[in-house]
Parts: C-alpha cells; structure tokens; sequence
C-alpha cells in the first residue's frame, strides 16, 4: 500500500489505493474515499476523476452523527455494517476505516466485500487508514481534488483565508491530546487558532480579529504571519506578542485590533506560560470540577506600539482538560439572551467522558442549539486540550 501510494501521483491516491487493494484482497466489490467536510458534520466522497469540479451535492453523502460511517470517523477505530439482503443474494458486508494522520481525523475508507470481514482484517485495514491519512496529507497541498471534495457548498474568500491558516482539526502526542474547531465553517471571518508541537513544549494561540469578511480575515493573516515568524525565529511568547503587536500597529495605526491568547505549555512539567491579550478564555476542568482560568489581561495586539507582554504561569496535573474559546461563544447573545459562562461551564463539564477530538463540536453544538438553529452572529472558535 505504502508504495502504491508513493509512486502515484498526488491527485491519484484513492485509484491508486483502490487497484493496491483489489489485488490484494480480490474479494472486494467496491472502495470509496470520503472525507470531513468544514462543519465535521457530514463525510463527502471523493468523486471520481473527470467529475465536475464543483462542491458536492446529497449524492453519496453520510452523515457523521447515527452512521456506522460516523462512528467510525469519531472513535477513530473501524467499524462494520452488514447491510440487508438484495434479491436473496448475499449482499456486500461493509467495513468504514477511519483516515487517520497523527491523530487527526480525515475521514473514512468505505470497502465493501462479500466475504465477512475478520478481526484480522479490522486490524490490518486499521493501519491502511493510518497510511492513508499520512499519505493524503503529504499530497494535500498539491492538488485541490482533496479540497474540492469536502465541500458541501462554495466557501466566502473570507473562509478561504482562514482555513489556509489552521493548523489542522487535531494533534496528539504522548502527553497531550489537542483539537480545535472554527464555525461558522464556510463564511467566517476574524478569528483563527494555531499550534505547533515541539520536543519539549506545545504552542497555542486562539486569535479573535475585530471587524468581519476579507478585511478580518486579513487582519488575523497578518497577526498569525507575525506570531509564527516570531516563534519559528526562537522567540519567547513575549517576544511573539511584542512582534505582532507592533506589525498590526504599523499597518492599522491602532485602528483595527486583534484580541489573542498566546500559550507555551511545558512538556516536561505541564506548565503554561501564557499572554492573555484580549478576550479568549480558558476553562479547566479538573474531575468534574469546572473554573475558568483567571488572567490579567493585557492590551490586544495591534492597540498601542511597543506595548511590552508579560507572561504568566500555571500549573496543569495529569487528568486536566483545557477547553479555550473565543468571544464568539461566551458572548453569544440571543433573544434568549447571552449564552455566559454558566453555560459554557455546564457544557465542558458534560464533555467529560468524550474524547478531546469530539470536545470543539459537543461545544459549538449546544452554541447552536441555543440559537435555535439560527446563524451565528459571530465566528466561534473552541479548542480542547487534554494533558496526559
């Protein structure tokens, strides 16, 4: 598998994958690549090369919630469907494979075969999928068939930017498991996180752009540029701070702003260094106790030049999970009135039998259901960190 995929070419992997697989296991009767769309709502299959190049319709599509395909994608482990009987033949048994890079969900491998499939088989496909997920990765930046595919309709320029930014939907490492997730999906506008993992320390920023649409969006471009030409220079997260600070300010004069949350957490010893620049907060829930984390906030990027950023620190203990969120969650507001920090706090303390990749969505769903299926007024960003 690992060499068929190699030696294809970057907007050929799914026929790649599929002629590997069907020599291998001539028992097959179809292969079908679906991925993750925006919202990680619905899985959206790869169409075939010579299709039109638009987002795709209903055609094929699944469902992440009540799907065996779903459930798949979210558990990360695979999972077996034995559809109903056709004509009194035996009909195909259905695997779904979870596409996995380093811990971050892509989507699902869809095999049908006639013969039942073994815990054998459930094994071996298991690591297809993670040499998929790697693959896809590798050869993501070099075609938009990928792309193209998980859209459920066409993004605002605004949504373009943004996602080019993030850094992916997960990560995990030994000590640590981190998700993140953006709504509205496909006509956001300011706010963005970012992180990076290193040997000895994991860096974090969630970023809240004033204003909306493409100026926005080009605001936090500049903000992130600044952050990461800073951290990847060796710079501390003060001096990171200080750089954008001062770039938004020679550009915008004061006049535009970003509200940011820069973090370094220590692998070694779960110490987090962190700048509260603006309005982002951390909830750490600790057992089933949940608190917000209190910070002196400091003036946002962008605001004043030369402002100087001072750290601070705390402690994080083997079992804490971090939940960080933008203003667009906290202060949400309805004719109900503002969703707040009660609400914020009873939702993160319900996600605690769930997965860090699933925490971001549980949260922004009750955003959702508070609205009461109305759009959001504001972008919404929540990331979820659990230290091992």
């Amino acid at each position: 598998m690992e060499r068929a995929l190699r030696s294809a070419p970057a907007h050929a992997l799914p026929e790649a994958l599929a002629a590997a697989l069907a020599e291998a296991r001539p028992g097959l009767a179809a292969v079908r690549l679906l991925l993750n769309d925006y919202h990680s709502r619905l899985l959206l299959p790869v169409p075939p090369h010579g299709d039109a190049a638009e987002p795709a319709g209903d055609g094929g599509v699944l469902r992440v919630r009540g799907t065996a395909a779903g459930r798949a994608f979210v558990s990360r482990r695979p999972v077996r469907s034995s559809p109903g009987r056709d004509g009194g033949g035996a009909a195909p048994e259905v695997l779904f494979v979870p596409v996995v890079s380093r811990g971050e969900r892509m989507g699902v491998l869809e095999l049908a075969a006639v013969d039942p499939w073994t815990d054998d088989d459930l094994a071996r496909f298991e690591e297809v999928g993670e040499i998929l997920g790697s693959a896809l990765k590798v050869a993501w930046p070099h075609t938009d068939r990928y792309e193209r595919a998980r859209r459920h309709k066409r993004l605002t320029l605004a949504a373009e930017l943004q996602w080019q930014l993030l850094p992916g939907h997960a990560c995990a490492g030994d000590r640590f498991a981190l998700a993140g997730h953006l709504e509205p999906a496909y006509s956001i506008g300011g706010d963005n996180f970012d992180w990076s993992a290193e040997r000895d320390h994991l860096a974090l920023t969630v970023t809240n752009g004033s204003g909306t649409g493409i100026q926005a969006a080009l605001l936090t471009s500049l903000t992130v540029g600044a952050m990461r030409n800073a951290r990847r220079s060796g710079a501390d997260i003060a001096e990171q701070a200080s750089l954008a600070n001062d770039m938004v300010h020679v550009r915008y004069g004061g006049r535009e702003f970003t509200e940011t949350l820069v973090m370094r957490i220590d692998l070694a010893d779960g110490v987090v260094h962190v700048i509260d620049a603006g309005s982002p907060r951390i909830l750490r829930m600790r057992g089933t106790d949940v608190t917000a984390v209190e910070l002196e906030q400091q003036l946002p990027l962008g605001m004043f030049p030369d402002t100087e950023y001072k750290p601070q620190r705390f402690r994080l203990e083997p079992g804490d999970r971090l939940v960080v969120v933008s203003d667009g969650v906290f202060s949400a507001r309805t004719a109900r009135g503002e969703f707040g920090a009660a609400a914020l706090e009873q939702a993160t303390r319900r996600t605690r039998l769930q997965d860090a990749g699933e925490v971001p969505l549980a949260v922004i769903d009750e955003l959702i259901e508070y609205h009461e299926g109305a759009d959001l007024a504001d972008d919404a960003v929540v990331v979820c960190l659990d230290w091992h």
